[in-house]
């Protein structure tokens, strides 16, 4: 959900009006609507180049998630971590453009825990996997942008460490 319907919603449930301070909130949110499309599309325009430098850091500190036995050991298992940034990051952007977390929440967090444990992907280095796409992708973004972005990702990140 984004923050105007979110608003709406709540207003709704209550049998009320939108006040004045959550009408200013969407007048902001809406105003923030190019800046969110900026940092949209450079992440999204960058996917690869940004998966890619992640992984690459991911494996630099993580060395053995790539030797033989680790998570990401082989083509197979390479190419379904890579495709898992890829995911997050597509899910990080959907946040960033609704201006909320909910997506991220949702699709990204419940239930990733219990499918990890199940594929015995330790979630501490998905956390870390998770650090690494956040400093490739913020390392394409002005100050600006990077605090737009950055608080998106960070939910992510704590929530992955966060035991349901």
């Amino acid at each position: 959900m984004s923050v105007v319907q979110d608003l709406i919603l709540q207003a709704d449930n209550d049998l009320r009006y939108l006040t004045s301070g959550e009408l200013r909130s969407i007048v902001e949110f809406l105003s923030g609507g190019q800046r969110r499309l900026q940092v949209v599309r450079v992440l999204s325009d960058n996917e690869k180049k940004i998966v890619n430098e992640a992984a690459r850091q991911l494996f630099i500190r993580k060395p053995e998630y790539v030797s033989p036995g680790g998570n990401a050991y082989g083509q197979k298992q390479r190419a379904q971590c890579l495709r898992d940034f890829s995911w997050y990051l597509r899910l990080v952007t959907y946040g960033i453009l609704a201006g909320s977390t909910e997506t991220i929440q949702q699709i990204g967090l419940v239930g990733a825990r219990e499918m990890y444990n199940s594929l015995g992907v330790p979630m501490q280095g998905m956390v870390e996997s998770m650090r690494t796409l956040k400093g490739a992708s913020l390392d394409l973004l002005n100050s600006e942008e990077s605090a737009l972005a950055s608080p998106y990702f960070d939910f992510l990140i704590k929530n992955m460490q966060t035991p349901c």
